[in-house]
């Protein structure tokens, strides 16, 4: 394998393994099923590195019901690859596993959320994660939102609030942008707001870049590799001194709010969820080792913690066979 891969391969395997190592296969790759919530007679996934630069694929053959395949990457990075009805199930179980680490060491548990990540919660509101998670230990903020009325189809509020929040109880602690204020006056209030969390320890201050750090910011990507309320070449990238700031001409609606770039990169844990091979390009260009200057918002995450993809087939397609 090429040194200059920004992949190992190093595989994750979550279940027992399935089957007896391949002889003409290196000591390192497994095959597993990757969700324990799924077993099957037989599966034929197969890891093998991901492609970088036209090397190295990865052959994935899955048959009917099988979950993913899991691939570790360098920088802290994680990389899963799912047929797409598992992601919400996969998804759940490492949030609910994140939500008791942190209840656990700090009482709380802090997590951002972006338009349509939310969507991939739905395995957290049912059994058995609705009924064992700590929902009252919860604090909810969002890491971006339209500059639109929260009952607006566009508002991040409106989509979480009808996949997520309406189900579970956590209505006391959810931290919304007030949408009765302009981006400006909005963004400066809920920095305000942000660190009042921070003063009172719901939200933890990273020691390093004395930002806050989220325990868990969970993204999605768009196919030009937009990431919450950032657009590539928007001079709100280079956004240093606010926790929290307008975005302006933006694709529409045009006027959003978003955490900054260094505030994201603070997080404990950062999950990027991307589905559809419209973002295959995308989820390459982040994934690959890229020395140019003008690069897409999501090759500027660099988490302080670590950061995991749930990627579909067709997200993935670039970067295997």
């Amino acid at each position: 394998m090429a040194t200059t891969s920004p992949f190992s391969i190093s595989c994750i395997s979550q279940t027992k393994l399935l089957h007896k190592q391949n002889p003409h296969q290196p000591s390192h790759y497994t095959r597993s099923s990757l969700s324990p919530q799924f077993k099957h007679k037989s599966s034929s996934l197969l890891y093998n590195p991901l492609r970088y630069n036209g090397v190295s694929p990865i052959v994935m053959k899955p048959k009917s019901g099988n979950a993913g395949v899991s691939v570790k990457a360098l920088y802290n990075k994680t990389v899963e690859v799912f047929n797409k009805e598992y992601i919400s199930v996969s998804l759940a179980k490492y949030v609910a596993d994140l939500s008791e680490k942190f209840i656990k060491q700090r009482g709380f548990f802090s997590i951002a959320l972006s338009g349509n990540s939310v969507k991939h919660l739905k395995a957290l509101v049912e059994p058995p994660y609705a009924n064992t998670i700590q929902w009252s230990k919860w604090h909810v903020f969002w890491a971006d939102e339209k500059v639109v009325p929260k009952t607006h189809i566009d508002s991040n509020y409106k989509l979480a609030y009808d996949t997520f929040i309406s189900k579970v109880p956590i209505a006391m602690n959810v931290n919304t942008i007030d949408d009765a204020l302009s981006a400006e006056v909005a963004a400066d209030v809920y920095e305000t707001n942000i660190k009042i969390k921070v003063d009172s320890n719901v939200i933890t201050l990273s020691p390093n870049t004395r930002l806050p750090k989220f325990d868990l910011m969970l993204l999605d990507m768009g196919s030009e590799g937009q990431v919450a309320g950032l657009f590539r070449k928007n001079p709100v990238l280079t956004e240093t001194r606010k926790w929290v700031t307008a975005v302006k001409n933006a694709p529409l609606p045009s006027e959003r709010i978003t955490l900054t770039l260094s505030v994201i990169n603070s997080s404990a844990n950062i999950a990027m969820i991307v589905t559809g091979a419209s973002k295959a390009d995308a989820v390459y260009a982040a994934l690959k080792e890229d020395q140019s200057d003008d690069k897409m918002p999501v090759q500027l995450l660099s988490p302080e913690g670590e950061m995991k993809w749930f990627l579909d087939k067709g997200a993935a397609s670039k970067l295997y066979k």
